[in-house]
């Protein structure tokens, strides 16, 4: 056996199976925790960010009173909005997903892929963006991107209060 490999046996043998500091769940208070807390969709998030990306096209669109400044606020919040309904799709939905779901890695694994899909496309959407959009304006584009992330996390905060039931 080689060091390495005898020096990390030695340290898992060292850690043990169990964190002093960790205790399990018994079945009850698991089910009672459940109960307690809301499932978050995320179709639901996507949904609300996609009504975000059209509130703030139209609000940019009034307050600029240029439907081009809209047009590119738009785009800017679309350019998140469907980068996430493909990796939310890509995540949960087909056999694949529910195959790689079954184990942790395969779990991980999934979300990497599928936010590097996410990001490859927000990256082409916005490199695309002056041919799309004639007279783009950068500063509604960005404002319009950034506005819609910000509701991401809203959405999470709105949808997971409460309980259950």
């Amino acid at each position: 056996m080689s060091l390495g490999i005898q020096k990390l046996a030695t340290d898992v043998e060292e850690v043990g199976d169990e964190d002093p500091g960790f205790k399990p769940l018994t079945p009850e208070e698991a089910r009672a925790w459940r109960q307690s807390h809301r499932h978050v969709s995320i179709g639901w998030v996507v949904a609300l960010q996609a009504v975000a990306a059209v509130l703030v096209g139209v609000c940019a669109a009034w307050v600029s009173g240029s439907r081009v400044v809209g047009w590119s606020a738009f785009y800017g919040g679309m350019s998140v909005v469907l980068p996430s309904a493909i990796m939310a799709i890509g995540v949960t939905s087909g056999r694949l997903a529910q195959m790689l779901s079954a184990f942790p890695v395969g779990s991980l694994g999934s979300v990497v892929f599928w936010e590097g899909v996410k990001i490859l496309l927000a990256v082409l959407m916005l490199s695309v963006a002056p041919f799309v959009v004639r007279d783009l304006s950068w500063l509604a584009l960005l404002a319009g991107l950034v506005v819609v992330l910000k509701v991401y996390w809203l959405a999470f905060l709105l949808l997971s209060r409460g309980s259950n039931n």
